[in-house]
């Protein structure tokens, strides 16, 4: 497989430094703008139960944002009744179920739909129904993909965290072992026909053999570029990430 790789761009850490003080500065919505003439290609953002970052105000503006644009949102929520009927009530373009600790910083892992089938498939049937793309964010484990797939998600989001870490650690051999992990997975959702997208934890340095797997479709960046817009700007940073992604790709489809 070849093609464009998109990217979406996760803001949830625009409004995290706006809720640190309060008021409405840096908007995360100006940011999606940014964001979307800079190169992405749809915007991520998730609404939490403890709402420590992105709001339902910021959900409303980015449904009108993205709507006038073309552009798709990619709504990732936990299972809960709250975050279903929000969802059923703006109808984003995907719907990327997610686990959800109050206690975390951030997700640790991916969704065990497995061990959750009888809680996950209900709300993956009524979010198919409403029209909404659904995604799971999973680990890149052979069960998971399967029983993702049992349940009628039309993507799988695959959890590169362990890689990116390990990668950034230093942990070489750790890193390489995540990253087979990752190709083997992407081939795995591919041949049993689900999208694949990936993320979490992707920065300049681990992204190119990512964005190298080729069953990849599509890439979900958050934190990093946000961190690295301090330093260069959010367009820049989005652009050099970008220019990553397509060299990349364009380097696997030769190889």
């Amino acid at each position: 497989m070849s093609g464009h790789l998109r990217l979406g761009v996760n803001i949830d850490h625009v409004a995290t430094i706006r809720n640190a003080r309060g008021g409405a500065h840096p908007d995360p919505v100006k940011a999606a703008a940014l964001a979307l003439a800079a190169g992405a290609d749809g915007i991520t953002a998730h609404l939490r139960e403890d709402r420590r970052h992105i709001s339902d105000a910021d959900i409303e503006r980015l449904i009108i944002l993205l709507g006038q644009l073309g552009k798709p949102l990619n709504f990732e929520m936990a299972i809960t009744d709250e975050m279903v009927d929000i969802a059923l009530r703006h109808r984003p373009h995907a719907a990327c179920l997610v686990p959800e600790r109050r206690e975390e910083r951030t997700t640790e892992g991916g969704l065990d739909v497995a061990r959750q089938h009888n809680v996950v498939a209900p709300v993956v049937k009524k979010l198919r129904d409403a029209g909404a793309r659904v995604s799971l964010f999973i680990e890149a484990d052979k069960v998971q993909i399967a029983v993702a797939e049992a349940m009628g998600a039309q993507v799988v989001e695959l959890h590169t965290g362990a890689y990116c870490d390990a990668l950034r650690e230093g942990e070489a051999e750790a890193a390489a072992r995540y990253l087979d992990q990752l190709r083997e997975g992407a081939a795995d959702a591919h041949a049993r026909g689900l999208e694949v997208h990936a993320g979490h934890g992707i920065d300049f340095d681990s992204v190119t053999p990512v964005a190298a797997i080729p069953e990849v479709r599509e890439l979900n960046i958050g934190h990093f570029l946000v961190g690295e817009a301090i330093f260069c700007g959010l367009e820049a940073a989005i652009r050099q990430m970008r220019a990553l992604m397509d060299a990349a790709r364009a380097e696997s489809a030769t190889a």
